[in-house]
C-alpha cells in the first residue's frame, strides 16, 4: 500500500482477513479501539489541565487512524465510488452534504431527557489563561471528522448492518440491505450515542444513503459532514455537552 511517497508492508494475517470472519474482524478492530480507550480513559479519569488529560484523545484518534491506515487494504469498499465506479457523482456528493447538514440540525435540537441517556459537560484542555487549546480542538474536530466516520462507517454501515442479513457480509449489496437489518443496525448505533434518538436518526439517514447510492464514500461523507459542522458549532458557541 502507497500513501503518498511512502510504502507500507501488507498488514500482517492478510490471509486471516481475506476470510468472512477476518473482513469482520477488520472493521472492528478501528472501533474497538476507539472504544477501548473511551473506556479508559473514563475510568481513568485524569484531572482536568493534567498532561495525560489533554493528551488522551489525540492518543485514543491516533490509534484508531492508525488501525485504519494498516487495514485500509482489506476495506473493498473504499477502494472505489458509487455503484462501483471510481469517482462519486456530483449529485451524490451534494446529497451527502446536504443530508448530513440535515442530522446535524436534528441532533442539536433533540437533546431532550427523554431522549438522551444524560448528557455531562466536560470543557476542553485550556492553556494558562483559561482559553481552550487550539491545538487540542483541531485535533478533536479533525478526529470526529474524518477518523470517526471512517471508523464508525465501517463497522456500522458495511459490517454490522450488511452482517445481520448475511454472516458473509461482503456479498451483500448495500441495495439488499433489509429494512430489519438497517433498524436494528441503526438502533445500536444510537445506543453507542448519550443522544440516543439523535443516534437512532442518523443511523437510519446514512443506512439510507448507503443502501440508495451503493457508496459507504457517501455515508462516510454524510457523516462527516455532520461531524465537522457540530464540531464547529459547539467551539463557536461552547455546548461542550454536544461532544
Amino acid at each position: 500500500m502507497k500513501i503518498g511517497f511512502f510504502r507500507l508492508p501488507a498488514p500482517p494475517g492478510a490471509g486471516f482477513f481475506a476470510s468472512a470472519r477476518g473482513a469482520g474482524v477488520a472493521r472492528a478492530l478501528p472501533f474497538a479501539i476507539y472504544m477501548a480507550m473511551l473506556a479508559l480513559g473514563q475510568a481513568l479519569a485524569p484531572a482536568p489541565g493534567s498532561i495525560l488529560h489533554a493528551a488522551w484523545y489525540p492518543l485514543q484518534i491516533g490509534l484508531t487512524g492508525l488501525a485504519l491506515v494498516l487495514l485500509w487494504p482489506h476495506y473493498a469498499e473504499l477502494h472505489r465510488g458509487a455503484a462501483g465506479g471510481r469517482r462519486l457523482p456530483a449529485a451524490g456528493v451534494a446529497m451527502a452534504v446536504a443530508l448530513g447538514l440535515a442530522v446535524f440540525g436534528a441532533w442539536v435540537n433533540l437533546d431532550l431527557p427523554l431522549l438522551s441517556l444524560g448528557m455531562s459537560v466536560e470543557p476542553p484542555p485550556a492553556g494558562a489563561d483559561g482559553t481552550p487549546d487550539l491545538r487540542w480542538l483541531a485535533v478533536r474536530v479533525f478526529g470526529a471528522a474524518v477518523v470517526v466516520p471512517l471508523m464508525e462507517e465501517l463497522f456500522w454501515r458495511s459490517f454490522i448492518t450488511r452482517w445481520i442479513d448475511r454472516d458473509d457480509f461482503r456479498s451483500l449489496a448495500p441495495a439488499a440491505i433489509s429494512l430489519r437489518a438497517a433498524l436494528l443496525g441503526s438502533l445500536v448505533f444510537g445506543v453507542e450515542h448519550t443522544l440516543w434518538f439523535a443516534g437512532l436518526l442518523a443511523g437510519l439517514a446514512y443506512v439510507w444513503l448507503y443502501r440508495r447510492s451503493g457508496s459507504l464514500w457517501l455515508a462516510v461523507l454524510a457523516h462527516g459532514t455532520t461531524n465537522l459542522v457540530l464540531g464547529l458549532w459547539v467551539i463557536a458557541t461552547g455546548n461542550w455537552q454536544f461532544w
